[in-house]
């Protein structure tokens, strides 16, 4: 796709929701990931308590209220896949309370975060180019791995699947699967940017009109849009800012695509590329 060749798009996939669901819980960690589900909950659990017991400190910064650092995760966790303000996560972590912590200590919290890459958010991609001038450059919430995020909120297969949602209420389009799915999907385009020499970036117009959520860069500036989507067959809606981006960018959009956790990949006649997400990589 980032050679601009427009290749072919075919392929066939037996794997459903459910098992996307199934690799957002199982986790990428090697050492957790062929455990059994109470085994991987207890893993998780004990490498989170870690990092604010033990790596927190070793970063310069011990934790004086570990259950509000707790709460903040969690409010990221249900952050993911969106653009929310980070006082806004703050109001979330500590709704009801009276006394908030000082936006330097959570600003603190999500430095070290950083740093111990449990933080990976994608970056706002910017443009000087007319009509793509008007771009945010919040950056998009997401874990070094969804299962972090499943777990910090409390949410298991059946929970996700019937749609209900958990954790501290930040708006999102969509739902708690979706955004979650959109995280796994990004994890995995990270990987397959880097190995190409590529960098991955989202769009967001500043009135929020236009929103793409991936944007895979070349060196040349050339790019791939992708859009995340949980329905196997793209509806027109789920495809106008890609068709919208490509007006714009002409040649310099190589390739865009709708990414599903659906069975068949193919290519719409308006051009845009369906791809399962399990046959996106190599």
């Amino acid at each position: 796709m980032l050679s601009g060749e427009r290749p072919m798009i075919v392929g066939d996939s037996d794997m459903v929701v459910r098992d996307y669901v199934e690799e957002i819980l199982a986790s990428g960690f090697p050492g957790i990931r062929p455990l059994g589900e109470r085994a991987r909950r207890a893993q998780i659990a004990s490498y989170l308590a870690r990092v604010v017991e033990r790596d927190f400190p070793e970063q310069g910064l011990r934790v004086r209220r570990p259950a509000t650092l707790q709460a903040w995760l969690s409010a990221y966790a249900a952050a993911t896949a969106t653009t929310t303000s980070y006082n806004s996560l703050l109001d979330a972590a500590t709704a009801g309370e009276t006394t908030k912590p000082a936006k330097t200590t959570t600003t603190a919290y999500r430095d070290v975060l950083s740093q111990l890459w449990m933080l990976d958010p994608v970056s706002g991609w910017t443009l000087n180019r007319k009509h793509l001038r008007r771009l945010t450059q919040a950056p998009k919430h997401h874990l070094a791995d969804p299962a972090l995020a499943a777990h910090l909120l409390g949410v298991d297969a059946g929970a996700l699947l019937q749609g209900r949602s958990a954790g501290p209420d930040i708006p999102r389009d969509g739902s708690l699967l979706g955004a979650l799915f959109e995280s796994l999907v990004t994890l995995s385009v990270q990987v397959y940017a880097q190995a190409n020499e590529a960098t991955v970036h989202h769009l967001r117009t500043r009135d929020g009109d236009h929103k793409v959520d991936l944007i895979v860069q070349r060196r040349d500036q050339r790019v791939v849009a992708l859009e995340v989507k949980l329905d196997g067959v793209p509806e027109q809606a789920d495809v106008r800012h890609l068709l919208w981006l490509r007006d714009r960018l002409g040649e310099d959009l190589l390739e865009a695509a709708v990414i599903t956790a659906g069975a068949h990949a193919y290519r719409r006649s308006d051009g845009i590329a369906v791809i399962p997400a399990v046959l996106l990589g190599p």
